[in-house]
């Protein structure tokens, strides 16, 4: 609904532990051109549901209330917070050059939104809405590479192949002469990676010869298998984030004679390697156009419409879920 001054929207909120309602929202449409804002009214987004799911829960720890802010997050940790940051929609108010342009911005789940222009990419012609959901996850990714900085020929492991993880190994499989391994206990994953042109095992069970190795499955086990799969001078980038869970590890024997080097990757910052010529808004763009590629809407492998995220989330961020993206309909 619209008045004079304001459009009326809906936001999904997390009010505790487990449970998130719909909230009512104004959004305030005076001067919107002239300040260079633009008014965008939703038609998907999408759960990143290791992110989300920690939320979700409430296991966000305090040390990390402020690194975890999303751009355009309301509330506060642990809660009641409004969260969210893979959001397409259409421009239905702002400068004349953006109305009715498909836009893809770091935003919650909401029906409509005012951001300024600044905050928004528009969707490649050949990048269709349902897939842009995903630009997010792909921006990580893409970052992820940076900081590993794979080679021609790289022997690669990916360890833990959720949305992230198959993004990782789907792009380093595409550089020349790399073997690619993703390695994920669960099955489903056998006919997704396939669908991207992977290979994919269930266990480490193959060489220790890797030059790198990508960790990705959020569970410290799994860092300890990849430590255990590099070969000498091998690199091991660490990409899950733990939230208040402790991780042991041993790095006694191959850790030091190998050499091995351990470092992390979060798309909070440019890759060092990266930052001198790149910004965000560069990265998200690069991330939206490599998003043509349709055998990706294969990790889309849940949907619902947004009236029921409150339901949905509790199902979607459960450890034993399957789902890879969970995308919202509007």
């Amino acid at each position: 609904m619209t008045s004079a001054a304001c459009y009326r929207g809906e936001a999904f909120w997390i009010r505790e532990p487990g449970q998130g309602d719909i909230r009512p929202v104004n959004i305030d449409r005076t001067g919107v051109a002239a300040a260079g804002d633009v008014v965008v009214e939703t038609l998907f987004s999408a759960v990143s549901r290791g992110t989300e799911s920690l939320v979700f829960h409430g296991a966000v720890p305090e040390s990390e209330y402020q690194r975890m802010r999303c751009p355009f997050q309301e509330g506060a940790f642990p809660f009641p917070v409004k969260y969210g940051y893979a959001n397409v929609g259409r421009v239905i108010e702002g400068p004349d050059d953006w109305r009715n342009e498909l836009v893809f911005c770091l935003y919650p789940h909401q029906t409509c939104f005012r951001v300024p222009g600044s905050a928004v990419q528009r969707l490649p012609r050949d990048v269709p809405p349902e897939r842009g959901v995903l630009a997010a996850n792909m921006e990580t990714a893409v970052n992820a590479l940076w900081d590993a900085s794979p080679r021609v020929g790289d022997r690669i492991a990916v360890i833990g192949c959720g949305v992230v993880g198959s993004l990782v190994a789907w792009l380093a499989s595409r550089i020349p002469g790399t073997r690619v391994q993703a390695i994920d206990p669960n099955p489903d994953r056998r006919d997704t990676l396939a669908a991207l042109g992977v290979s994919w095992s269930a266990q480490a069970d193959g060489p220790d010869d890797h030059d790198l190795v990508v960790h990705a499955s959020g569970q410290p086990e799994g860092l300890q298998v990849a430590l255990s799969l590099a070969g000498v001078e091998g690199r091991i980038v660490e990409m899950s984030w733990y939230g208040d869970q402790a991780v042991p590890l041993t790095l006694g024997g191959a850790f030091h004679s190998r050499r091995l080097s351990l470092v992390s990757s979060q798309v909070g910052r440019i890759s060092v390697f990266q930052a001198p010529r790149w910004n965000h808004g560069e990265r998200l763009a690069l991330a939206l156009r490599l998003l043509a590629a349709p055998e990706l809407d294969v990790l889309i492998n849940s949907q619902g419409a947004f009236h029921d995220l409150p339901e949905s989330l509790a199902r979607v961020a459960a450890p034993d879920s399957g789902v890879l993206c969970h995308r919202v309909c509007y």
